[in-house]
């Protein structure tokens, strides 16, 4: 397993060892001990998945109070995710990064609490899987435009598909700050 970093300090790609012949592949898609050697060590508690088709675009979306880490990765299909920076506090605010995720690449990104998330779908479909540190909570539910020109995200489509709720999502500039998370030291 190896852990790359990203330009944007606490998010992390991991590339997993893939060992394969001509009956197909195995690898470990998380391994606690491996990923806390590399001073990672979350607490999953709720496993999600969701499928999508070309140019669906989910986010961005984020938790507060009782934020989620999240170890994403794509089972079927490719992805380009993204991560942005929103815990008040942060020397890095409003700062993202992104990451191509595939069924090809087979690597997982982890977001740590305190970041909204967000994709779009680069294939024909992609079948996409979260595992967070925290179980969904509908009253801490919130979320950020996608096309936020103070985060000038580089999204590589024009015309995404989107949900009304991220459709109608607030700018960073806009949220309440009690609405966005602490950076916890």
């Amino acid at each position: 397993m190896k852990l790359v970093e990203t330009e944007l300090p606490g998010c992390v790609v991991i590339e997993p060892q893939v060992f394969g012949d001509d009956r197909g592949f195995f690898f470990e898609s998380f391994n606690r001990d491996k990923l806390a050697a590399h001073g990672l060590a979350p607490d999953f508690v709720q496993g999600n998945v969701s499928s999508s088709v070309r140019g669906v675009l989910r986010g961005l979306h984020y938790q507060w109070p009782n934020p989620q880490g999240k170890y994403v990765s794509v089972l079927q299909g490719e992805v380009w995710d993204v991560a942005v920076d929103i815990r008040r506090g942060s020397p890095h605010f409003g700062r993202w990064t992104a990451v191509v995720l595939s069924a090809d690449n087979k690597r997982h990104f982890w977001i740590p609490e305190g970041f909204a998330h967000g994709f779009v779908v680069l294939s024909e479909h992609a079948l996409f899987t979260y595992l967070c540190t925290a179980t969904y909570d509908p009253a801490a539910d919130a979320n950020i435009r996608w096309n936020d020109g103070d985060l000038a995200i580089d999204w590589p489509v024009a015309d995404p598909g989107l949900s009304g709720k991220d459709a109608s999502a607030p700018l960073l500039a806009d949220v309440p700050q009690e609405r966005l998370p602490l950076l916890v030291p």
